[in-house]
Formats: structure tokens, C-alpha cells, sequence
């Protein structure tokens, strides 16, 4: 089913989604200071392109924290306001739910990508 739900959500947008991840992750590599800052936008769109049956669990410490802060002013909260509006949009019909959830999911990691352990 993880499979099927992965199929339907990349035609459905997943792809776009993945590949402006990468857009964010090759600008922050322009920087050396930006590095750590790509990595994770690489982390994201490797999630996102196929959400089903991941799991996110948040940890870290203070290092994490001050990079949240940072990742928060320049990609998370546009990224998040984004996946927000999404599992709003798909949250509207019963059929889509669980493309939903997978939005607020990728919300709440798109604004905390720092100290996540995607599993």
C-alpha cells in the first residue's frame, strides 16, 4: 500500500516538490557556511519524494537547535506554509487524507530539519 500511496503522490506533485528541495540544496552549497544547510534540503527531498511508510523522529541538542533557527529564516517557513496548505487542500476530501497527513508531516520536518532522524 506504502507503494501504491508513493506512486499516486509523486504524479501527483511529490516530483515538483523533491526537485525545489534540490533548487534549495544546491543554492545553500554556493556558500561553505551553506553546507550543512544542503545537506538537509537534500535529506527533505529524498523524503519527499516518497513519504509513505517513513518515520520521523526528533532529537538533538542545542547544535540543532541554533541550525533550526537559521534553516527557519531562510527555507523552513516558506517550505512549511507550503506543505501546510497542501494537507489542508487534500484534508477537504475523505479520499485524500493520508496525502494530507504526509503534508503536515513534511510540514512540521521542514521547519525542524536539524537533529531528525528520518527512518
Amino acid at each position: 500500500m506504502k507503494t501504491l500511496g508513493n506512486i499516486i503522490w509523486i504524479a501527483l506533485g511529490g516530483i515538483w516538490t523533491a526537485l525545489w528541495w534540490l533548487l534549495v540544496g544546491c543554492v545553500f552549497y554556493i556558500t561553505i557556511i551553506g553546507i550543512p544547510l544542503g545537506r538537509q534540503a537534500f535529506k527533505m527531498a529524498s523524503l519527499t519524494l516518497a513519504p509513505f511508510g517513513k518515520t520521523v523522529e526528533y532529537g538533538g541538542g542545542a547544535p540543532s537547535l541554533i541550525a533550526n533557527i537559521v534553516w527557519l529564516i531562510f527555507a523552513g517557513i516558506p517550505m512549511a506554509i507550503a506543505y501546510v496548505l497542501a494537507g489542508i487542500a487534500c484534508c477537504i476530501t475523505i479520499v485524500a487524507i493520508p496525502f494530507g497527513l504526509q503534508s503536515f508531516k513534511m510540514a512540521k520536518l521542514s521547519l525542524m530539519p536539524f537533529g531528525a532522524v528520518v527512518s
